[in-house]
């Protein structure tokens, strides 16, 4: 037999079990990345341009927020509204002390009372006033005070005042009786637990 068949018979083995067998079996292959410089150039309408297309996971964790709620795939979201609250009548007075605040008040004067505020985990669910929360919604949760009620804020260590509707229901916490949302702490300046100035007009 001479040689060089042998050779060529040696080499067309080779390739074809690269060919018919191109990697371990169980085994998978690790996906190749491509340089965007090793991109042809295509032409379009008879100028030459390079075909580059945009890194998907850059695209979506530019549409992040720093606090927002991560769920796997296909996953239901967590409901996290507040829990829905009977209508009552309430005097200042009254909720100063603690109480539901049933009886007639002193509206006008500013207590203080210890104050939280709320946000995130919460934006796009639908509150106990039954409005959606959002980022940028004036608004306060409060145990007792009916939906709709206007109390007004002022935060002592700036004197800004602001205006705000009852549309949740808390906070939970002892020592609070008001959760602002995030809307209105900004508009106070007053995103932190602390004690603040408020009273129905």
């Amino acid at each position: 037999m001479r040689p060089d068949r042998v050779l060529a018979g040696f080499a067309l083995t080779a390739i074809l079990a690269l060919v018919a067998v191109p990697g371990t079996v169980g085994r998978q292959a690790r996906p190749t990345h491509v340089s965007i410089d090793r991109l042809a150039p295509v032409v379009v309408d008879g100028a030459a341009e390079t075909a580059t297309l945009p890194d998907p996971a850059t695209a979506s964790a530019a549409q992040l927020e720093p606090l927002d709620l991560l769920v796997e795939p296909g996953s239901a979201l967590p409901v996290r509204a507040r829990p829905r609250a009977p209508l009552a009548r309430a005097s200042a007075d009254a909720i100063a002390r603690g109480g539901t605040g049933t009886g007639a008040g002193a509206a006008g004067s500013w207590h203080s009372a210890g104050s939280s505020w709320y946000g995130p985990g919460f934006y796009g669910s639908g509150t106990a006033c039954g409005q959606t929360y959002t980022k940028t919604i004036i608004g306060v949760a409060h145990r007792t005070l009916p939906c709709g009620t206007l109390v007004e804020f002022r935060n002592a260590k700036n004197g800004k005042v602001v205006r705000a509707r009852v549309i949740d229901r808390g906070p939970y916490v002892a020592g609070r009786s008001w959760d602002l949302s995030r809307g209105l702490c900004e508009a106070l300046d007053h995103c932190y637990t602390a004690p603040i100035q408020w009273r129905l007009p």
